[in-house]
C-alpha cells in the first residue's frame, strides 16, 4: 500500500492554505503543521507549528561549507579524549588487545547514530539545534514538556571544563612547570576565556580558525601515527615496541562490568562531536548532501588516526607505563620517542591547539542549541538567546557557557573534576540519544500517515536496531557496582554519584515544567500561548504568553498555529506585552 492510499484511509489529515503567510497548514491527530522552506534547501520542512519557527533566512550566515562541516566534527572528536583517556580505557577492559575493539565498537555506535542524525537533517533542514530540534518535533505532548527538560539540562550542562582542565595541563607541561590546583584552574579559566573571545566577535572568521585547527589536529595525530609505526618497526630507542603485541589479551580476564562500562564511557566521550556540525544545518547551504559526505567521512578519518595513535601508544610505552600515566598517556608517548626534551614539548604545542580548537567547536555546537532552546519560546527573556547583536554571533549562549563552565572549573575537587563532569555530562546524553531513537521511529509512523515524502536520507533499519540496543546497554550497565565496592569508581567518592546527580537533575527539570505549565495556569486561571517575535537582526522567535480563560477564544481567532497575528481585532501588542511570562 502506498504512503498516499495509507493516508487516505487511516488518517484524517486536512491542509489548507493560509494567503497571509503562504504557509501550508497541515492538522493531524490534534496536532498542527507548518510547512515552511528555507534558503539553504530546496527541502521543505514540515514541523510541528508549537517548535521554534523556521528561519528562511539565517540570520547566521551561510559560513558552513563542506570543508567546514567536515572540520566541525574532527575538531570536536579530536578534543583531549585521545590524549587523555587512552590509559582510563585499557584500565576499565584489562588488556591491550580488548582496548584495540572497543575503539573499533565506538566506531560502530557512532556509526549507527549518526545515521539517524542524517535521517532527522533530512526532515528538518532549516533548523539548526540538532537534537534540541529533534526531540522538540518528535514528542509534541506533553505540550513544551520535552523542549523545557532539554533546555534546563542544555543550560546546566553547556560547561567545557574538562577539556579546559587537560589544556591546563598540556600548557604547564610545555614549560616542564610544577603546578598547584588553583594554578591549574586559573590556566584553564584563561584559555576557555580566549576561546570564548574567539568565536564571539565574528562567526566567518570563528569557523575558518575551525578548519585551520582541523587540518592541526589532523596532522598532529598522523605525526604520532607515522611515529608509532616507525617505532613499532624497531627504528628508534624503544628497548622492546613489540612488549604488548606478544599477548594482547593479557589482563582481558581481570575486567570487571563496572571497568568495562566506565570504559565505553570514557570511549564515548572521545569519540563525541561526530554529529557536531547538525547544530548548525540552517547554516549550511544543501546540508542533507553535504552532511552525507562530510559527517561519514570525519568520522572514518578519525576512526581509523584513533587506532593508529593507539598502536603507537602501546608500541613506545609498556602496559604498566600506560596505566601508570593517569590521563597524560600522549606525554608518555612523547617522552619514550623523543626523550625529555624541545622536540616533545614542542609537539605538547600540537596537542594543546587540538585542545583550544576542541573548545571553540564544542562552543559554537552548544551556542546554537541554547539558542535553539531560546527561540522554543520556553526560556525567559528570548531576545538574549536569540539575537545575533552586536556581532553577528549569539553572543548570550556563548555567556551563558562562559559563566557555566568557569563555575565548574572552579568549584569541583580538582583530582575528581575531570573524571566526574565527563561521566556527569555523558549520562544525560545516553538518555536523550536513547529517546532519539524512538523519536525517529515516531517521525517515520507520524509522516507515512500524513502522506509526506520520504526523506532524502533514510537510516538502515539495522542502524537504528543497533543505536537502540547499545542506547539500552548504556542506559542500565553504569548501575552495575565496581568489584573493588562502592567507592573503587575512578572518582575517590560513591561510583554512582553522577547517575544520580544527572537524573536528580532531570527530574527537578520535570518538576518545574509541572508547576509552570500545569499548577501554576490552573491555580491562576490562564493558559499558555506562543506569539512570533520578530528581532530587527532578522531573527525570529517564539514567546509564551499567559492569556486569561476569558481571552483564549479571542486570541486563537487571531493568531494562526505559530503565533502570527493574522487578524487585529482589537487585541494589541500591548496586550500580549501586559500577558508576557
Amino acid at each position: 500500500m502506498s504512503l498516499g492510499h495509507q493516508n487516505e484511509k487511516d488518517s484524517e489529515v486536512e491542509t489548507q492554505q493560509v494567503a497571509a503567510f503562504d504557509e501550508r497548514i497541515i492538522k493531524d491527530s490534534g496536532i498542527t503543521f507548518t510547512a515552511a522552506e528555507g534558503f539553504n534547501s530546496t527541502a521543505v520542512t514540515y514541523q510541528d507549528a508549537a517548535g521554534a519557527p523556521v528561519e528562511t533566512n539565517s540570520p547566521l550566515g551561510y559560513s558552513v561549507s563542506f570543508w567546514t562541516s567536515l572540520c566541525l566534527n574532527i575538531n570536536q572528536m579530536i578534543g583531549t579524549g585521545i590524549f587523555s583517556t587512552p590509559a582510563s580505557i585499557l584500565d576499565g577492559v584489562g588488556s591491550v588487545g580488548l582496548t584495540m575493539v572497543y575503539w573499533f565498537i565506538g566506531y560502530l555506535l557512532s556509526e549507527s547514530t549518526l545515521a539517524l542524525y542524517l535521517e532527522f537533517a533530512s526532515y528538518f533542514p532549516s533548523r539548526s539545534g540538532a537534537e534540541v530540534v529533534y526531540l522538540e518535533q518528535a514528542f509534541p505532548y506533553p505540550k513544551y514538556f520535552f523542549p523545557t527538560i532539554f533546555a534546563a539540562k542544555h543550560v546546566v550542562f553547556s560547561f567545557g571544563s574538562s577539556n579546559a582542565v587537560v589544556l591546563a595541563e598540556y600548557i604547564f607541561g610545555i614549560g616542564g612547570l610544577s603546578y598547584t590546583n588553583w594554578q591549574l584552574k586559573g590556566v584553564a579559566v584563561a584559555a576557555y576565556t580566549v576561546a570564548f573571545i574567539a568565536v564571539s566577535v565574528n562567526t566567518k572568521w570563528s569557523m575558518r580558525l575551525v578548519v585551520v585547527f582541523g587540518f592541526v589536529k589532523v596532522l598532529t595525530l598522523l605525526l604520532i601515527s607515522i611515529a608509532g609505526l616507525i617505532v613499532l618497526g624497531g627504528h628508534t630507542k624503544v628497548e622492546d615496541p613489540k612488549v604488548n603485541w606478544r599477548n594482547p589479551w593479557e589482563g582481558t580476564s581481570n575486567a570487571s562490568a563496572y571497568g568495562a562500562t566506565n570504559a565505553m564511557v570514557k570511549l564515548i566521550f572521545s569519540y563525541a562531536g561526530y554529529t557536531n556540525a547538525f547544530s548548525v544545518v540552517n547554516e549550511i547551504k544543501n546540508p542533507v548532501k553535504t552532511l552525507r559526505w562530510s559527517a561519514p567521512l570525519s568520522l572514518i578519518g578519525v576512526t581509523i588516526l584513533y587506532i593508529l595513535v593507539n598502536v603507537a601508544y602501546f608500541s613506545a610505552a609498556s602496559r604498566e607505563e600506560i596505566l601508570a600515566s593517569k590521563q597524560i598517556a600522549a606525554a608518555i608517548f612523547f617522552e619514550k620517542v623523543f626523550g625529555s626534551n624541545q622536540v616533545a614539548r614542542g609537539l605538547n604545542v600540537l596537542i594543546c591547539a587540538a585542545a583550544f580548537g576542541n573548545l571553540m567547536v564544542v562552543m559554537i555546537n552548544y551556542s546554537r542549541m541554547l539558542r535553539e532552546t531560546g527561540r522554543q519560546g520556553i526560556l525567559p527573556y528570548p531576545k538574549f538567546w536569540t539575537s545575533t547583536k552586536p556581532f553577528g554571533t549569539p553572543l548570550g549562549p556563548y555567556i551563558v557557557q562562559w559563566v557555566i563552565t568557569v563555575i565548574m572549573i572552579i568549584a569541583p575537587p580538582a583530582g575528581d573534576a575531570f573524571n566526574f563532569i565527563v561521566d556527569l555530562a555523558v549520562y544525560p546524553g545516553n538518555i536523550f540519544n536513547f529517546l532519539l531513537v524512538i523519536g525517529l521511529l515516531l517521525i517515520r509512523r507520524q509522516r507515512a500517515r500524513m502522506g509526506l515524502p520520504r526523506p532524502e536520507y533514510r537510516a538502515w533499519n539495522i542502524a537504528i536496531a543497533f543505536a537502540l540496543i547499545t542506547n539500552v546497554y548504556m542506559l542500565i550497565a553504569p548501575w552495575y557496582p565496581p568489584t573493588s565496592g562502592a567507592n573503587g569508581g575512578d572518582v575517590s567518592f560513591w561510583y554512582g554519584t553522577y547517575l544520580v546527580v544527572s537524573i536528580g537533575l532531570l527530574v527537578l527539570c520535570g518538576i518545574y515544567y509541572y508547576l509552570w505549565i500545569g499548577l501554576l495556569p490552573r491555580w491562576k486561571g490562564y493558559e499558555h500561548r506562543q506569539t512570533l517575535v520578530e528581532l530587527d537582526d532578522g531573527s525570529i522567535t517564539h514567546q509564551l504568553v499567559k492569556v486569561s480563560k476569558e481571552d483564549l477564544t479571542r486570541w486563537d481567532d487571531e493568531h494562526d498555529a505559530t503565533g502570527r497575528v493574522y487578524r487585529r481585532t482589537g487585541y494589541s501588542s500591548a496586550d500580549q506585552g501586559s500577558n508576557s511570562n
